[in-house]
């Protein structure tokens, strides 16, 4: 039994305000953060390296194709379990974490270990951007107005990369990011000029939310 299962509402600690409801919620691809957020695939390329220096060092030294074996065994395993264990934080970095747009905010649910809930209430949105990637899923930072502030070590992997100064709090490897984008695009617009914020807002353009590289 886990925290989410006391959820009254799921992905929220408590059950949403009068006049507040739910837009869009979804789970970050644990793929994509296994690459981006927790780069195995870099990881896997050094140990390949490694591997391969260590091969033409073996071989250049007259290794036998025993003493070769042995020489390449313990490295593989400390790749292999390398990358297995950051696979393994990512997906379950992806199971733990719900992010929800609401007309009024976006909520994440984030913990591997302690489960805590970050709310980013759209009057201290100064603007969102919008990174996306080859295979569909991407980033949305939210940067913050004025002194408003949100620690970056609990955040992180779901924190903009590098603002250390002033942490952006982020949506990442979201699946269909343009999508989402539309959706919180559109409850920023309202929750600025006081309309309400629907779910077929998707269709709506993106003046909310900028590119970034």
């Amino acid at each position: 039994m886990s925290d989410q299962d006391f959820e009254p509402v799921h992905g929220l600690p408590q059950h949403l305000p009068a006049g507040e409801h739910i837009l869009w919620q979804g789970v970050p691809s644990w793929k994509a953060l296994a690459l981006r957020a927790y780069h195995v695939r870099k990881v896997a390329v050094y140990f390949g390296i490694l591997l391969a220096w260590r091969m033409v060092t073996a071989v250049s030294e007259g290794s036998t194709p025993l003493g070769l074996l042995q020489a390449l065994i313990p490295l593989t395993l400390v790749g292999t379990a390398g990358v297995g264990v950051l696979g393994g934080l990512a997906y379950w970095c992806a199971r733990t974490s719900i992010y929800t747009i609401t007309n009024r905010r976006v909520a994440l649910r984030i913990g591997i270990a302690l489960s805590i809930t970050v709310n980013v209430p759209y009057r201290i949105v100064d603007t969102a951007a919008l990174r996306v990637y080859a295979d569909g899923t991407g980033d949305l930072p939210l940067r913050l107005l004025g002194k408003d502030h949100i620690a970056y070590v609990p955040l992180w992997p779901h924190a903009r990369p590098w603002r250390l100064a002033k942490p952006e709090p982020m949506l990442r490897a979201v699946p269909d990011a343009a999508r989402v984008a539309r959706i919180l695009s559109a409850a920023l617009e309202a929750s600025r000029v006081g309309r309400p914020a629907t779910a077929s807002a998707v269709d709506l353009p993106l003046p909310g939310i900028r590119a970034v590289a």
